[in-house]
């Protein structure tokens, strides 16, 4: 390799560190990170979305639909055939893709502000603190949730629209066409106003401390292991998975809450975070509000596990794609 050619590889080398020499290289790093996690959360959900259906559905069913997680997949089967885990599919496809982009950019901007602090403030580590990055997870994730909401309200109301009419379908009959991504969203906004598709706003807000639970364990954990060797896709793989295993744990009561919220009609009245919490204890009782945790972390775990990996992989390959080009340049 020419003199000038390495001299270019390590420029690139130098735009995808922790700290990046020019607005232009820090801009270039955070849409390579968006675009990373946007495709990693597209296949970690396409390999683990029937786990999503029975999740949700457990959520907003009656105390008197509950059941096991096996007879809730042989009922659903049954009634709409292997289809029918995939309802909602479409929007929830499109919908990670969103969230993950807009999450991971907002992300890494933040990270780098704190990293470009630490160095003007002479810190010898370009690491993240536990603080620096609960605040990162933060912004990042309250501006994901303002700006995929509607999305998510798609996505439930798909995923769950068969669950509420089991038994008015008779024996024999051809169960309604599934309606549309657009469909639906159209007939939300048609029928129950723009700011139907908003609802659930609050609990959404409140479990923007998943993530960051999430992402502060696995960031604590690789600085860990970086320290003794470098970080694999397998390791970024086990460490998602410990990760989404805590934070899922500890906010699924508001998971629910949000489940609800987000398939309550127009002819329902309306309810803040509160009262949701309240009514479904009292009519379901605590177990209530961990309805349908089973597949839920399971779902949430693999998901994890397999988007970072993807991530760090899909990076990995961005990296190299734009190391090629600037050598091919020089």
């Amino acid at each position: 390799m020419s003199q000038i050619a390495k001299t270019a590889a390590e420029k690139l080398e130098e735009s995808t560190q922790s700290a990046p020499n020019s607005t232009a290289a820090q801009q270039s790093d955070n849409v390579a990170h968006a675009l990373a996690g946007a495709g990693g959360g597209l296949l970690s959900m396409a390999l683990t979305y029937p786990l999503i259906t029975l999740s949700t559905r457990a959520q907003v069913e009656s105390k008197r639909a509950q059941s096991s997680t096996l007879d809730a997949a042989r009922r659903i089967v049954q009634r709409e055939g292997f289809v029918g885990l995939y309802a909602g599919l479409e929007s929830a496809l499109f919908g990670i893709s969103v969230t993950n982009f807009v999450y991971y950019y907002w992300y890494e901007w933040t990270r780098a502000f704190f990293v470009k602090a630490a160095l003007k403030a002479g810190r010898a580590s370009k690491k993240l603190t536990t603080i620096e990055s609960m605040i990162a997870g933060a912004i990042a994730g309250s501006a994901t949730v303002m700006l995929t909401n509607p999305i998510w309200v798609v996505n439930t109301r798909m995923t769950t629209r068969k669950s509420e009419s089991d038994e008015q379908v008779l024996p024999g009959a051809k169960p309604t066409k599934a309606p549309s991504t657009i469909g639906t969203l159209l007939s939300i906004i048609r029928d129950e106003g723009p700011m139907r598709l908003f609802a659930g706003v609050m609990p959404a807000l409140v479990l923007v401390i998943n993530p960051i639970l999430q992402y502060t364990v696995f960031e604590q954990l690789k600085n860990m292991l970086e320290k003794k060797r470098r970080v694999t896709p397998t390791d970024a793989f086990y460490l998602g998975a410990l990760g989404k295993l805590m934070a899922t744990s500890i906010t699924y009561p508001y998971i629910t809450v949000k489940s609800r919220m987000h398939v309550a009609g127009k002819d329902r009245p309306k309810e803040d975070m509160l009262t949701s919490f309240c009514r479904i204890i009292k009519e379901d009782g605590w177990a209530g509000l961990y309805r349908g945790i089973g597949p839920k972390v399971t779902q949430s775990v693999i998901t994890a596990a397999f988007l970072f990996a993807f991530k760090d992989a899909l990076y990995a390959m961005t990296v190299n794609a734009r190391r090629n080009i600037a050598v091919k340049k020089a």
